[in-house]
């Protein structure tokens, strides 16, 4: 089912109208008729089973068949500080982090940058970023669309993650994974959590200084150095696994304490 997000605003009792290039999506690529189903988000907490029932000029209606609370989102709320990568490689981190489930994607400026952005470049750059985004969200049906921010330098990122309850910084010199794994395991239902990713060439050892003093800990992704591109994909994939199973855990004795109550 090929999903899209509307706004608050497009939502009427009994039907939703989709406005915008969603329009010219669903008619013109996608090539859908009146009766096809549809999957809507309002991009916060509610998710619709829709039926199209007309497509015409600049709009598509579409009648509410079933609505649900979200439930495809994780229950923490996991931020990508990436360090800006060369060429197209933040395009790939950016689809990729979405479709495992990241809340917000935070570009960061470090030492060892080596892009450089004008103001200009910087808006079109995050426009596109954000488009990216967007279609990733729709295609792994998310039920938000996580937000790349503008360009932060590192400082700035450190006070944003402030009051984060996990903050890990992978670092090449971190030895062993048991702290590693002990952050990870303490992102929980409820959580802000922080990834801090270097760009080529990681972190200088005065930035991880910097980090440490700010709350945010150093740890080890493994005997193997990874590729910018990769380290916080794996940071990211782990922390999903372990916040669906501990979902699942609930939902399991939820539904063993219900049965045992009959």
């Amino acid at each position: 089912m090929y999903h899209f997000f509307v706004l608050k605003e497009q939502i009427r009792p009994h039907e939703i109208i989709i406005t915008g290039g969603d329009v010219n999506h669903i008619r013109s690529v996608l090539r859908m008729k009146p009766g096809e189903k549809i999957g809507i988000s309002d991009g916060e907490e509610k998710e619709y089973c829709c039926e199209i029932v007309h497509i015409a000029g600049d709009q598509v209606r579409a009648r509410i068949l079933s609505e649900e609370k979200d439930s495809r989102e994780l229950p923490a709320r996991l931020y990508l500080f990436q360090g800006l990568p060369k060429s197209d490689k933040m395009e790939l981190i950016i689809q990729k982090a979405v479709e495992l489930g990241v809340y917000q994607v935070i570009p960061v400026v470090t030492r060892r940058t080596i892009v450089k952005l004008d103001s200009k470049k910087e808006e079109a750059r995050i426009k596109r970023w954000n488009t990216i985004a967007e279609s990733a969200a729709k295609q792994s049906g998310r039920g938000i669309i996580p937000q790349v921010t503008e360009v932060m330098t590192f400082d700035k990122a450190l006070a944003l993650a402030e009051t984060f309850q996990v903050k890990i910084i992978p670092f090449e010199h971190a030895v062993g994974m048991a702290d590693t794994k002990r952050e990870l395991e303490r992102i929980r239902p409820g959580t802000d959590a922080g990834f801090f990713i270097g760009p080529e060439g990681g972190f200088e050892e005065e930035e991880i200084v910097r980090a440490e003093g700010a709350g945010v800990k150093a740890v080890s992704l493994g005997r193997r150095i990874l590729r910018t591109e990769t380290a916080g994909l794996m940071v990211l994939s782990v922390a999903g696994y372990l916040l669906e199973t501990e979902r699942e855990n609930i939902c399991c004795c939820s539904g063993r304490s219900a049965h045992l109550l009959h």
